[in-house]
Formats: structure tokens, C-alpha cells, sequence
């Protein structure tokens, strides 16, 4: 049983990943309101980041720099696509902000069913 427990808590981020990915997703799917869908979508952009990210580092691995003292090194190419994936996360989060914002000037509302209602009837 111990053994079990252990696994479970060594693979800690594979889970913070998929519970992330999960009510990032809900959050998408379940609400009308268009900025927690932006915040939905913020969410799961961040568990994909760790999806990425959590191979990249290997325990007791050092950067990459070559010396004969090590033998073991970690990949920083993640890393760096991350960090390219974060800042046009911010941008796209920036985009659909501005977006919603022009929408509530047009229709009043930042919510889909009442958008929609406003666009049937003209």
C-alpha cells in the first residue's frame, strides 16, 4: 500500500497537470460568460506549459554546459518553447479581452445567450 502512495505523490505535477487541464476545460465548455472563458482558456494554456515543461528537467541533472564533472544534463529546448508559449498566451489573452470588451459596447452584455438573443432579433 505505501508503494502506492508513494507513486502517487512522486508523479504530484502529472496530477496538479491534469486537474488544471480538466477545470480549465470545464470552465470553457460550462459557462456563457465570455471573460471566464478567457480565464478557463488561461487555465488550461498553463496546465499544457506544464505538460511541456515537466520532462524537460531531470533530477540531479545540471544545465548544459560541458565539463568532464558531469555526466548527466537536462534539455533546456522546453524551457525555452515555454517561455516563446507564454508570451503569445498573453497576447492571445490580450486580444480576447479587447474583443470582449468591443462586444459588451455593441450588445450590453458579455454573456452568450443574451448575445445571441440581440442577434436574432436584428
Amino acid at each position: 500500500m505505501s508503494d502506492y502512495f508513494t507513486s502517487v505523490i512522486d508523479h504530484y505535477t502529472q496530477w496538479v497537470t491534469i486537474f488544471l487541464m480538466v477545470a480549465g476545460l470545464y470552465v470553457v465548455v460550462a459557462r456563457g460568460n465570455m471573460i471566464k472563458k478567457l480565464v478557463g482558456l488561461s487555465v488550461f494554456q498553463t496546465s499544457v506549459y506544464l505538460l511541456y515543461i515537466s520532462p524537460g528537467k531531470i533530477l540531479g541533472a545540471t544545465p548544459p554546459i560541458l565539463s568532464e564533472d558531469f555526466t548527466v544534463y537536462s534539455n533546456p529546448l522546453p524551457h525555452v518553447l515555454i517561455l516563446t508559449a507564454i508570451v503569445v498566451g498573453v497576447a492571445t489573452l490580450a486580444l480576447g479581452l479587447g474583443l470582449v470588451v468591443r462586444i459588451n459596447e455593441a450588445f450590453g452584455t458579455v454573456e452568450e445567450e443574451e448575445i445571441f438573443e440581440k442577434g436574432d432579433r436584428g
